[in-house]
């Protein structure tokens, strides 16, 4: 984000939130160069396939399973075909669930089908990519936004199902209990075209800024 346009927003921001004009001027600035420079490395696919793995597991767990599924293709990511070809013992000899065996198989059998266009998502709505990340099993809201601001870097996204935005939304408005996704929504609405910005901050308030891990490239699709 320019220098002038992230001004704008942040302008735009504290006239819209009296609440979060306090909060955006009682933490540290966010770097949205350094934000941009920590997002996941690799084409969307492996993203993806990295979300699953990383699913109620530690990063540390996440990344030895990662690391690998990597070392079976020579240090990257395999492509969707190639991710097909391995058998369920080859799964769980590299530390995946049933369950999440059936989440990427999916992912790959979407792509390759073209119902999930993942090489084209950059050119379609936030609506029709969260649309066509959602049909794959094991990929939910949660994933879809994550993939919107952090690699497509669209700036109206509020991940309203992520703990750590509910947790800063209650800090915000001092509520008695964890707001609720929908509540989330209806409080971020007034934040609108700025919700990936004040998201940044919500996180950094708490300091539970996601820290995005790299990602080997895989090969084109097949």
């Amino acid at each position: 984000m320019a220098g002038s346009r992230r001004d704008r927003a942040l302008a735009d921001l504290k006239a819209s939130d009296r609440r979060l004009a306090r909060l955006i001027e009682s933490t540290e600035p966010i770097d949205t160069k350094a934000w941009r420079r920590a997002r996941p490395l690799g084409d969307p696919f492996s993203v993806l396939v990295y979300s699953i793995i990383g699913q109620q597991i530690s990063g540390y767990a996440a990344r030895a399973i990662a690391g690998r599924l990597q070392e079976r293709f020579e240090g990257r990511m395999p492509s969707p075909a190639e991710l097909l070809i391995l058998k369920p013992a080859d799964f769980r000899a590299i530390g995946f669930s049933r369950r999440k065996v059936e989440y990427v198989r999916s992912l790959a059998e979407h792509i390759i089908s073209g119902e999930l266009q993942v090489d084209h998502l950059d050119r379609l709505s936030d609506d029709e990519v969260r649309e066509q990340i959602t049909a794959s099993r094991g990929l939910g809201r949660w994933t879809a936004d994550m993939f919107l601001l952090i690699n497509l870097e669209r700036p109206d996204i509020l991940p309203i199902g992520d703990l750590g935005i509910r947790s800063a939304v209650q800090r915000l408005y001092r509520l008695d209990h964890l707001p609720s996704p929908r509540e989330v929504d209806a409080i971020g609405g007034k934040w609108r075209p700025n919700r990936s910005l004040a998201s940044l901050y919500l996180w950094a308030s708490g300091s539970a800024m996601p820290k995005p891990a790299k990602v080997a490239p895989t090969v084109a699709a097949r």
